[in-house]
């Protein structure tokens, strides 16, 4: 009995490893690959946790937090902003699905789905529309599939 446990342990790890790829492989062809996405990350909604990330590109505890209080609190975002990696960006769009920060020519995109917040950034040169677009079909593809 303990062998079978073992194993499907050793599947649930191996299939969670191949879901992480394809999210690895979504984050890279949906988003980074549009060229008008510096950064982004997936977020686990359930654990308050950071699933996976581009490059260099890392979440601390109290940004995580704040990225879920944000649709939760729209309100506050439309009138205050969103403070991220010591930017203040001003709110463009809060809802319970969406929420769009803008500072110069600097932007934060954050797309909420049933399990997951995909937050990704934009910098000077990149289109921000292109950015906005891309998170928001990779969010339309995940709520398609129910997660």
């Amino acid at each position: 009995m303990l062998e079978v446990m073992m194993l499907n342990n050793t599947n649930l790890a191996i299939k969670e490893k191949l879901k992480l790829g394809e999210y690895q492989d979504l984050l890279t062809q949906a988003l980074i690959a549009t060229n008008h996405v510096q950064d982004c990350a997936i977020i686990d909604v359930q654990n308050h946790s950071m699933m996976l990330a581009s490059r260099g590109f890392k979440l601390d505890a109290e940004e995580i937090q704040a990225f879920l209080n944000a649709f939760t609190q729209a309100d506050v975002i439309r009138e205050y902003g969103l403070l991220f990696k010591t930017i203040n960006y001003t709110c463009v769009r809060a809802d319970r699905s969406s929420v769009y920060g803008k500072n110069n020519n600097e932007g934060l995109v954050l797309v909420k789905t049933e399990m997951y917040i995909i937050c990704a950034t934009y910098t000077r040169g990149m289109y921000p529309s292109v950015c906005v677009e891309a998170v928001e079909k990779l969010g339309d593809y995940f709520k398609s599939k129910g997660k």
